[in-house]
């Protein structure tokens, strides 16, 4: 900060001009005296001359001594001498009021001098601080540089600026200038540490107890455009290098520049969160076309007319189906939803068509599959708690059979050319919820000349339901019934229009359908 505003010449130049035109205009003899701190007289006007007093030989009264007295600073002695004797008397009262006046004016300048050097000091600072916050620094290193410019301005011996993170309820180090100091982090409810408490209370604070460094601490704030004011970290400054302590300006000082650092926080974590969202959006997407790519393109399919489709609740999910070329000119297929949906599910799925990819081209029967997909399966649905509705089918067009084992999958339904729909119930709790024993099979005869298979998860018929009036399975069962004689893929197509068109009046969930047709 600028000297001590009090600080001032001994003869301030308007005392000294004032002088100049007193002795030049009316010819008095004037000298000004100080009194040192030995007692002695030290001559202050003129600088350049005799340093004795002025007088006659005689010992005439037209010299004069006067006391002056300023309102602050140390009392000088005025020695006038006037050839006119009668009217010396007059001309020294004059010359007193007049250099009074004039020492306070001059220290009156000199104040408001330094007022308004201190202000633009502190202008400079905020204007500096504003463009550090503007910058692209990282804000950690933004909150460096700002430290260190603000125990430059304020004359601090150490600085820190700490900013409260609510997981874990802790304040965090973020910058520190100067002697070495707590480095944290402090859990905001420590009823030791001032940090603490100034973040609790919300409140400025300055400490000048005995045998300590005066402590200039402020919460660091943030206004929102609406709700209410949240404070979201702590700047300290300790021990000043001219001695003394912080006073109420700094603080107002301070506290404005901890209102700009508190904005620049919640910007920050806003672009954070934003690049956080961008991140994870793009993550998502990746991962969605990664689970997209593990889904097999049923028009590549030989030996079965099929059509499916997945589409997710959200941009990844649990819902999958596979298709497999198996020996003997039989053909598998399955159908999968993981009890939940989002990224977790969408892991399980993953992992289940690894596991189906490998057991299904080494066991003929979809028990067997299903019962070492569960094995390998069972350590990730117990972590996580999910479970996962299974159907497969292994179809024998040339034997005219369908054999399947059903883990919990509520909608497997052969079409018969008749339009009868048959449901093929489940012959096993899901997997991750059936026991040991678990998985049975079934046969069914299977007619290659009329019959479909057709397969969907539940986020398809909960889309299509209206409570009281239409149950969404039975829409669905309908729609398939009725065009059983198109072409798969229309009739998928058809499917996903209606549920795109509908207003679920559920939770939206992974929808997925498969038609086979041998």
């Amino acid at each position: 900060m600028t000297p001590d505003p009090l600080a001032m010449p001994v003869l301030p130049d308007p005392v000294r001009r004032t002088l100049d035109e007193f002795r030049r205009e009316l010819g008095l003899d004037v000298h000004l005296w100080e009194h040192g701190l030995d007692g002695e007289r030290v001559p202050v006007y003129p600088i350049h001359g005799s340093d004795e007093p002025v007088t006659d030989s005689n010992g005439a009264p037209g010299r004069i001594v006067r006391t002056i007295s300023p309102r602050d600073g140390p009392e000088f002695e005025l020695e006038l001498y006037s050839p006119t004797g009668d009217s010396a008397e007059s001309m020294a009262s004059l010359l007193k009021s007049v250099l009074e006046r004039t020492f306070d004016f001059a220290r009156e300048v000199r104040f408001f001098t330094y007022e308004l050097s201190e202000r633009f000091e502190e202008i400079t600072l905020l204007y500096s601080i504003s463009e550090t916050l503007g910058s692209t620094l990282e804000l950690e290193d933004a909150a460096q540089n700002i430290l260190v410019e603000v125990c430059d301005v304020l004359s601090a011996l150490r600085g820190s600026l700490w900013v409260y993170e609510p997981e874990g309820e802790q304040l965090h180090l973020r910058a520190s200038v100067g002697e070495e100091g707590p480095e944290g982090p402090l859990r905001s409810d420590d009823p030791m540490a001032v940090t603490a408490q100034v973040f609790r209370d919300g409140r400025s604070l300055i400490d000048d107890t005995e045998q300590r460094q005066s402590i200039l601490s402020v919460p660091i704030r943030y206004t929102p455009p609406r709700g209410e004011a949240r404070t979201v970290g702590v700047i300290n400054l300790v021990g000043r290098r001219t001695g003394g302590r912080f006073t109420a300006s700094d603080q107002k000082l301070l506290s404005a520049i901890a209102s700009q650092i508190g904005a620049a926080l919640e910007n920050n974590r806003l672009i954070q969160e934003s690049l956080a969202q961008e991140r994870m959006s793009s993550e998502m997407e990746l991962a969605h076309n990664l689970q997209m790519k593990l889904l097999q393109a049923p028009e590549t399919f030989t030996g079965a007319s099929v059509a499916a489709r997945v589409v997710s609740a959200e941009q990844v999910g649990g819902d999958f189906y596979h298709l497999f070329n198996l020996p003997g000119n039989k053909v598998g297929v399955m159908i999968g939803d993981v009890s939940t949906h989002g990224f977790p599910a969408a892991l399980i799925m993953a992992l289940s068509m690894s596991a189906a990819s490998i057991y299904a081209m080494e066991s003929g029967r979809p028990s067997s599959v299903l019962r070492r997909m569960a094995d390998a399966l069972s350590d990730e649905l117990e972590t996580t708690e999910m479970y996962l509705s299974l159907f497969y089918a292994v179809i024998d067009a040339e034997a005219g059979e369908l054999r399947y084992s059903n883990a919990g999958h509520p909608h497997a339904f052969i079409i018969h050319g008749d339009g009868e729909a048959v449901r093929l119930l489940a012959t096993d709790p899901p997997v991750g919820i059936a026991g040991p024993e678990a998985y049975g099979e079934e046969v069914i005869p299977w007619d290659a000349s009329s019959d479909l298979l057709f397969l969907f998860t539940d986020g398809l018929s909960d889309t299509l339901t209206v409570p009281g009036r239409q149950s969404g399975e039975e829409c669905v069962i309908r729609y398939v019934v009725e065009r059983r004689e198109d072409p798969v893929d229309e009739i998928v197509s058809g499917l996903v229009s209606l549920a795109e068109a509908a207003t679920p009046s559920l939770p939206s969930d992974d929808r997925t359908v498969i038609v086979f047709r041998s």
